[in-house]
């Protein structure tokens, strides 16, 4: 007796939770060959405020765990990525057109990134932060802060080592991010998405939405309560990019502007995007009091 394929229902993932659009449509996924896969949801004005909602909720806890334990927490992503390996490998697989040597080393590449900015997450602050030489009876410190919810547009092409080398520098630093994924490669970030829900981090911190950064990235680049915005995955759109960082101006946002072209991935990707959506606080001390 045959049995009936188990269909999996695409959703977008808002505030640790998997909604479907409010929108109530879909698009056609296919992969590389043009083969339809799926149906992903369309995210709407409507889910990305929600998304921002969830973001600013979680914002106040992700904040303030200390640095050691974001750190604990993203590495425990890593782990419970390195338990769905075959499920990655076969999801960027089929979204690039990769062999199945190159998708491995892709995912290999992408847990290795959570690793490396996990362990960035207590060393960030050494770097960056300062005491600083001041003449008179008094002294301070610069310490970096998050800067608070950011939305952020990932890579086209690299759809789960860009995604992940666009997530991480934002949250492990204590920021809480709105994600557009890959409209023509979505799935790697679905998954991601059910193992980001399965692991530590708290509902909200990371809100991911399938469907077109055209239609959802302005609402999210003119919302008043997104205080940062990466635009690595415009990359190349010019006309684009210079729209949504004229809506980013309106309530003076932090902007990661975008490249000429989409990043080498597998390059070292230095501490800038950490640094891109972090604030800078200095506190006066007088000695001796």
């Amino acid at each position: 007796m045959s049995r009936i394929d188990v269909r999996k229902t695409y959703k977008l993932f808002i505030g640790g939770a998997f909604p479907r659009s409010e929108s109530g449509h879909s698009y056609v996924v296919n992969d590389s060959s043009g083969t339809f896969v799926a149906n992903a949801a369309l995210a709407s004005r409507k889910d990305a405020r929600d998304a921002v909602t969830a973001a600013r909720k979680a914002f106040g806890g992700w904040s303030s765990r200390t640095a050691y334990n974001r750190a604990q927490i993203l590495y425990r992503v890593a782990e419970i990525m390195e338990d769905r390996r075959p499920q990655f490998v076969d999801a960027v697989r089929q979204s690039e057109g990769l062999t199945a040597a190159r998708a491995e080393k892709v995912v290999d590449e992408s847990i290795d990134r959570l690793v490396w900015y996990a362990g960035w997450a207590d060393k960030i602050t050494q770097v960056v932060g300062n005491a600083n030489p001041v003449a008179g009876p008094f002294f301070n410190l610069s310490t970096p802060e998050p800067t608070g919810v950011v939305a952020v547009l990932a890579p086209q092409d690299s759809s789960l080592l860009g995604l992940i080398s666009t997530i991480a520098p934002v949250v492990v630093t204590g920021n809480t991010a709105v994600v557009i994924s890959s409209y023509a490669r979505p799935l790697p970030a679905v998954t991601f998405s059910e193992v980001l829900a399965t692991s530590d981090v708290p509902g909200g911190v990371v809100n991911i939405l399938t469907g077109s950064a055209v239609t959802v990235a302005p609402w999210l680049a003119s919302h008043m309560d997104v205080n940062a915005i990466d635009l690595t995955g415009v990359a190349g759109d010019t006309d684009l990019a210079t729209s949504l960082e004229r809506g980013a101006a309106e309530n003076l946002k932090r902007v990661r502007r975008a490249p000429a072209a989409e990043p080498d991935w597998t390059a070292d990707p230095g501490i800038g995007a950490m640094t891109a959506f972090l604030e800078t606080k200095t506190v006066w001390h007088p000695i001796g009091v």
